[in-house]
Order: structure tokens, then C-alpha cells, then sequence
């Protein structure tokens, strides 16, 4: 079988939650040309996300997949080329940049701007799936509002799961904390102010066993490592805290990351280490990790790309 011919483009983006088509939107208007590929997930996490309600510009809220469909229609509508596709493999040796779609075809780019995401961490149990959206969450910042005086849930024991515990102990009536081990991963400076909160209670050396609740989060059911004693707490929200990975796998090689895995950036810009590769949205913020930073990083991605083009005279 012949290979197909490489296509050249102006500005290729990768990645099509709110940094990729925020991206797309100010590159189509700057007349860039871009192609975006949407990847193995179209829209990104807001995809499996239900209400959204701290984006600006929806004073009603909106559905997390509805808002993503906005963002699409936008972007096409100033220009995009906007594809279904996968980046499978990268060669960042030298401009134009090579990026293999589906494993075959070759794409030949100007510019790039990486908007990969990153992929929650999840325990692996079948009801923590199931209820995804429905009380299950692995983002306190955004969901945490919705059971506002009600007790919930959350397991983790690092420096984000102890930041989420306490935004929640903030709204929430009392915390369940569930750590798998008899200590905490969490800087000191966290640790002390998890156990100086009244309302978050501690369950040591513990394992999750089972979400609990039909259609949605009843209760969980969690296993203590030691005694192997079950216990059931009844919550109306389980937050899943144990990480996130960036999708940064195929530019291993190319581009300097920290030891997360998560794309480094010249701070204040979307640079990357190599000149002409871009980076924005959650593959490259592991700090904030919010629908309306993402889209402000895309901006600032394809303002760049933008900037660089211009300069170089391509």
C-alpha cells in the first residue's frame, strides 16, 4: 500500500477542549488556516462534566458536552478545518513539523499548538464510573458547589486532594477524607490545616470498595486495611483526588516537561523549548485546571503562533 502525501498547513492544532477551540477561533481570525484534530475524546473533560456553572458568558449554567458544541460551532464558523483524528506520533527535528494522525497520515505544520488535556486518574471500580456526572467528580472547584450543606466524599491523600478537601469543607457540612495509607502525601503546611478543620474527618489506611446509589451517589462503602472491616457513610458526592496525566506521551523526546509528565511552558507565554511548538490548557497546567483558564492559555497559544509566524515571514 503507497503512502498517502504529506499535507502541509499553516498552523495544526491538537486538542479540542476549551484551549484548542479557543485556540482555533483566534488563529481562523488572524487567518492562519488552522487544522484542529479533535482527538480520542472531542471536547475534552467538559465532555463527561454535567452542569457547568463558573464559565462566564452562561448566567444560567449550561451542560458541560452543550458548552463544547458552542465552543466547536464558533470556532468552525471563523474558519477552522475541524477533523476527527488522532495524533499518534511527532518529529519536532526541524520546521515544517511532522505529525502522524491515526498512525498514517502525515501532516506538515508551520506551527503547532498542543492542547492534549490530561485524563483524570480514576480508582477503577465499576460504580465510580457509572455515577460519573451523577455525584461522582474528580474536580471539587467545579462541582463541589452543588451539594453545598450536604456530606461528601473524596479520596486522596496528596497536596491536591488536601486543597480540595478543604475547599469543600467550606461548603459542605462535613468531609469524608479517605486515605489509603496510615499517613498523608501532603505537605506539612496542608497536612496541618486538614487536621485543624473540624468538619473533615479521616479514614486511615482505608481502600474504597463500592460507590453506593442506583442513579445517583447514595453513600460509599470503604474497607479499612487493617482490620478488614467494612463501613458504609451515607454522602451525596464522591470526589476522586488522586491525580491527574497529562496526554503528553508521544512528545517525550521533543519537548521538556516536569516530572509529571505535564508540558514546561516560558512562564507568562505558551512557548515551549522549541521554537514554533506551542503549549496550552491542562497539558501544561497542573495548578488550576479550569475550563476558563484553558480557553485564556489558547488565546495566548495562538497569539504566539501568531507572533511567530509573522516574524519567521511564513
Amino acid at each position: 500500500m503507497s503512502e498517502a502525501k504529506p499535507e502541509k498547513v499553516h498552523c495544526l492544532i491538537i486538542g479540542s477542549g476549551p484551549a484548542g477551540y479557543t485556540a482555533a477561533l483566534y488563529a481562523a481570525r488572524a487567518n492562519l488556516k488552522p487544522v484542529l484534530y479533535q482527538g480520542i475524546q472531542p471536547g475534552g473533560q467538559l465532555t463527561i462534566t454535567t452542569e457547568v456553572e463558573n464559565y462566564p458568558g452562561y448566567p444560567n449554567g449550561i451542560q458541560g458536552p452543550e458548552m463544547m458544541i458552542d465552543f466547536e460551532k464558533q470556532a468552525a464558523r471563523m474558519g477552522t478545518d475541524i477533523r476527527f483524528g488522532l495524533a499518534t506520533k511527532v518529529d519536532f527535528s526541524v520546521a515544517p513539523f511532522k505529525v502522524w494522525i491515526d498512525e498514517e497520515n502525515l501532516m506538515l505544520a508551520d506551527a503547532v499548538i498542543i492542547a492534549t488535556g490530561a485524563t483524570a486518574k480514576w480508582l477503577g471500580i465499576e460504580s465510580e464510573q457509572r455515577l460519573n456526572g451523577y455525584g461522582v467528580s474528580a474536580c471539587a472547584v467545579c462541582d463541589g458547589f452543588f451539594f453545598k450543606g450536604k456530606e461528601v466524599a473524596i479520596v486522596g491523600a496528596g497536596d491536591t486532594a488536601a486543597e480540595e478537601a478543604l475547599y469543600l469543607s467550606k461548603l459542605c457540612s462535613k468531609v469524608h477524607m479517605i486515605i489509603r495509607r496510615s499517613e498523608m502525601r501532603a505537605s506539612k503546611v496542608m497536612q496541618d490545616r486538614i487536621f485543624k478543620t473540624p468538619n473533615i474527618k479521616i479514614y486511615w489506611d482505608s481502600e474504597t470498595e463500592e460507590v453506593e446509589g442506583a442513579t445517583k451517589v447514595e453513600g460509599v462503602r470503604i474497607r479499612n486495611n487493617k482490620t478488614q472491616e467494612s463501613v458504609s457513610i451515607l454522602v451525596s458526592a464522591f470526589f476522586v483526588a488522586i491525580g491527574h496525566q497529562p496526554n503528553s506521551e508521544i512528545f517525550k523526546g521533543w519537548l521538556e516537561m516536569d516530572e509529571g509528565g505535564y508540558l514546561k511552558t516560558i512562564p507568562g507565554t505558551s512557548k515551549t523549548n522549541l521554537e514554533g511548538v506551542f503549549a496550552a490548557g491542562d497539558v501544561q497546567d497542573k495548578v488550576y485546571r479550569q475550563a476558563v483558564t484553558a480557553a485564556g492559555s489558547g488565546c495566548m497559544a495562538a497569539l504566539d503562533a501568531e507572533r511567530y509566524l509573522s516574524h519567521k515571514g511564513i
